[in-house]
């Protein structure tokens, strides 16, 4: 399908700060083919007028877990560890894998309206996410969680399965390895994921240094940092997406920085649960590479990028008390190329340029609480909302238009999430 947007204002995220007005983007199948010029002789089948609009490149949420929107607001004000093991953990037990389909398809809709075009999810079932994904035409990385059992040999199996089945299927999906945490992995087992990570020529995403706890069991059980651990293993020779990274040291910074590791900045979950505030301004002076995402709707409690980065944003200045720290730009930044970066897409995905992959969302301008409108990446981190996300674009399909998900009756599945929670209630 080629596409036009005409007349609409845009952040290409190609150079810092960059605004083009009143401008065009034209898509041909799955790729952007202009912007800022028409093409003689292109003729669109679609044109979308972006009066009043301003597109942006499609958020990429780095690490979140689609399934778990079944515990939104199910489980709240509890420390990490008791919210694990007392009523997480628990009641995942008894999902079934239709379940996860259905919870992965309602944080696939909610994402989408807020702008976000690419998930990277950690969780159960990827398969069944994978399906979802597909049939709701959004991008994803499907990350499976490891963790340490009497089941462990025959996960490594799934992992070989799945990445056969889906990694590259339909231009939209990718398979990574995911240890679920050091303390839940042994060194064993993380070894033989550092080789099938290896083996499979893929990444691997794991959560680290989450909590204070994590860190006194790390120097306690392995006489060292989350981080040092993890590097004296060697998984950071593998490309690492590493969720949280709260509690680091300066040293630990370093490692990050120069083994090239991928930080996913969680800051809604990161506060909620209490783990602490993570040093995004300093690994930034250090060359860490970051990326934003939303953590579970069960620890945020929602998928919405656009408020994930005003309460970035906001946070490392407090924190850093520099009202320049984490600016407008560099917190869009991290979630957009950050992220296309992070998933091995730093080339495809992230910005709006010709040649790379069309995954765009387009904002509505027209709203109040955007008036009047001066700086628009401003705009973007610290006064949009979700809900003034109008119209999405992945690979070169539109999935959204007019704040209406195509091809998707969201009323069934809103009803079939609804009665699955009542019977796992029970």
């Amino acid at each position: 399908m080629k596409i036009l947007i005409d007349n609409i204002d845009i952040i290409p995220m190609t150079k810092r700060d960059l605004v083009l007005e009143n401008s065009c983007i034209e898509i041909d199948g799955e790729k952007i083919i202009s912007v800022g010029s028409k093409t003689e002789g292109f003729k669109p089948d679609k044109i979308i007028d972006g009066k009043d609009k301003l597109a942006i490149p499609g958020l990429i949420n780095a690490h979140t877990h689609m399934g778990m929107s079944y515990m939104r607001n199910y489980a709240d004000d509890l420390d990490l560890m008791d919210w694990l093991q007392d009523e997480i953990w628990p009641l995942e037990a008894k999902l079934t894998r239709e379940d996860i389909y259905y919870s992965s398809k309602l944080s696939m809709l909610e994402s989408i309206k807020s702008g976000i075009t690419t998930f990277v999810d950690m969780y159960f079932e990827m398969d069944r996410v994978g399906d979802a994904a597909l049939e709701i035409g959004m991008r994803g990385v499907l990350t499976p969680g490891y963790i340490e059992d009497d089941r462990s040999e025959q996960r490594i199996e799934a992992y070989r399965r799945l990445y056969e089945n889906y990694d590259g299927k339909s231009g939209l999906l990718k398979v990574m390895i995911a240890p679920h945490a050091p303390y839940t992995v042994g060194k064993e087992h993380l070894f033989k994921l550092i080789e099938l990570s290896k083996e499979l020529n893929t990444g691997i995403h794991i959560h680290l240094a989450e909590t204070e706890f994590e860190e006194k069991e790390a120097y306690k059980n392995f006489g060292m940092s989350t981080i040092k651990y993890i590097d004296s293993l060697g998984l950071f020779e593998q490309p690492t997406i590493a969720a949280h990274c709260v509690h680091v040291d300066d040293e630990d910074i370093e490692i990050m920085a120069e083994k090239n590791v991928h930080v996913v900045h969680n800051p809604s979950s990161n506060l909620k649960l209490a783990s602490g505030f993570a040093k995004v301004q300093q690994m930034l002076d250090a060359g860490v590479k970051l990326a934003l995402g939303t953590d579970g709707s069960s620890s945020n409690n929602n998928l919405n990028m656009i408020e994930e980065m005003h309460i970035a944003s906001i946070m490392a200045k407090a924190v850093s008390k520099n009202p320049k720290a984490l600016s407008a730009y560099d917190t869009l930044k991290m979630a957009t190329m950050g992220g296309a970066e992070a998933i091995g897409m730093g080339k495809q995905l992230g910005a709006i340029e010709a040649g790379r992959l069309a995954d765009i969302s387009i904002i509505d301008l027209n709203k109040i609480h955007l008036k009047p409108i001066n700086n628009k990446i401003s705009l973007v981190v610290y006064s949009a909302q979700a809900s003034d996300i109008d119209t999405v674009i992945i690979n070169g399909n539109i999935v959204m238009e007019s704040r209406k998900i195509i091809g998707v009756d969201e009323n069934e599945i809103i009803e079939e999430v609804d009665y699955r929670m009542k019977r796992l209630r029970a």
